[in-house]
C-alpha cells in the first residue's frame, strides 16, 4: 500500500466523509466510528481503487453500505419524543431550534429513506447516482424520496396545513432575507 498517498487522501476526504457519517448518524461519536469503519475498509481495497481512480466516491459507496447494513441491527433506539416549544417573537435564535427539529425529523426517519435525502440534499445526487450507489432502482429511491418528505411535511405541518416549527417571525432561507 502507497501510505503516504493513503494518508494524504484521509486528511484530504475526512471532512466531507465527517458531515456524511453525521448526516446519517445524527451523532458525532457514530459519525466516527462510521467513518473509521470506512476507512479501514478502503484500506484494504487502496491500491485497486487508487488505480481505478475517484477513491472518495468509493469510500462514500462503502459508508453508505456499512450504514445501511450492519445499522440495521441496532434500530433499538429511543423513542423520539417531539417537543413542541414556540420561540418568542424575534427569537434570534430560531434558526437553531429549527435546524434542530429538522435533524430530530431526519432521525426520526427509516434508515434508507434517511440515505436517500443525505444523497439527495447533501451530495446533489440524482436519482440514477443514488440507486446506482444503494444498489435500488431508481424508481425505489423516488419512492423511498417521498414516503421520507412526507413523514417530514406530516412532522412539521398541522392539520390546516401551517407550519408547526415556529420561525420567530424572520424571513429566511431560499424566499429572501438572511440565511
Amino acid at each position: 500500500m502507497t501510505a503516504p498517498i493513503f494518508e494524504q487522501f484521509v486528511r484530504e476526504s475526512l471532512p466531507a466523509l465527517m458531515r456524511h457519517g453525521y448526516a446519517l448518524t445524527g451523532d458525532t461519536h457514530l459519525a466516527e466510528d462510521l467513518v473509521q469503519d470506512t476507512l479501514v475498509r478502503l484500506a484494504g481495497v487502496w491500491r485497486r481503487v487508487d488505480r481505478e481512480g475517484n477513491p472518495l466516491a468509493y469510500a462514500r459507496m462503502v459508508m453508505f453500505r456499512i450504514y445501511l447494513s450492519r445499522w440495521r441491527s441496532l434500530r433499538r433506539r429511543p423513542a423520539a419524543q417531539q417537543l413542541v416549544e414556540l420561540p418568542a417573537p424575534g427569537d434570534p435564535y430560531a434558526g437553531v431550534d429549527d435546524r434542530e427539529a429538522l435533524r430530530r425529523g431526519l432521525m426520526a426517519l427509516p434508515r434508507l429513506q434517511r440515505a436517500v435525502l443525505v444523497l439527495g440534499y447533501l451530495d446533489d445526487m440524482g436519482d440514477e447516482q443514488i440507486a446506482a450507489l444503494l444498489d435500488r432502482r431508481p424508481a425505489t429511491i423516488r419512492s423511498l424520496r417521498f414516503r421520507a418528505l412526507q413523514a417530514l411535511r406530516g412532522r412539521f405541518l398541522t392539520a390546516d396545513g401551517r407550519n408547526r416549527v415556529h420561525s420567530g417571525g424572520r424571513s429566511g432561507g431560499r424566499n429572501g432575507g438572511e440565511p
